[in-house]
C-alpha cells in the first residue's frame, strides 16, 4: 500500500474544507493510505494543482462560488488527462442527477456527515488503488 494519498479539496468556504478534513481524519478507513490534503479556494487553483499531477482524489464543493464544483468537475473530466476520481459535495440528495451529469464518481450531501463521507472517500481510494493508477 502506498504511504500517502493526496486529496484535493475545493471550496470557497473554509468551513466546508475543514468539515472534509475533520471527517477524513488521518485516513478514512484502515485499508487505505494516510491522506494529505491540498486545499483550493478557486477553480484556477484546482486546475493549477491538477496540471502538476499527483492528486489521487478530488473533493469538489457543488455549492462553491463563483464556479460550482459540478461545472468544474465536468470541465476537468474533459480537460485533464487521466483525471482523478471526484467526490462531489451536493446541497440536497435530489441533486444527485446533477452529480451524474458532471461525471463525478460519487456524491454526498452537505453538511458533511463524517461516516458517509469517509466511506465514499475510502471507496474512491480503493478503486484507484485497484486500477493501479
Amino acid at each position: 500500500m502506498q504511504a500517502t494519498a493526496t486529496v484535493l479539496v475545493y471550496s470557497d468556504d473554509s468551513n466546508t474544507r475543514e468539515q472534509v478534513r475533520l471527517a477524513t481524519g488521518r485516513r478514512p478507513a484502515p485499508d487505505v493510505p494516510v491522506v494529505e490534503f491540498v486545499e483550493c479556494a478557486t477553480a484556477a487553483a484546482v486546475l493549477k494543482e491538477l496540471d502538476k499531477g499527483g492528486i489521487d482524489v478530488c473533493v469538489l464543493d457543488g455549492e462553491a462560488v463563483p464556479m460550482g464544483g459540478m461545472g468544474l468537475c465536468r470541465q476537468i473530466k474533459d480537460e485533464i488527462f487521466m483525471c482523478p476520481p471526484v467526490l462531489l459535495l451536493i446541497a440536497r440528495p435530489q441533486d444527485a442527477w446533477l452529480a451524474t451529469w458532471s461525471r463525478a464518481e460519487a456524491a454526498v450531501t452537505l453538511p458533511v456527515e463524517p461516516v458517509e463521507f469517509a466511506g465514499a472517500l475510502a471507496a474512491l481510494l480503493r478503486e484507484k488503488r485497484l486500477q493501479g493508477v
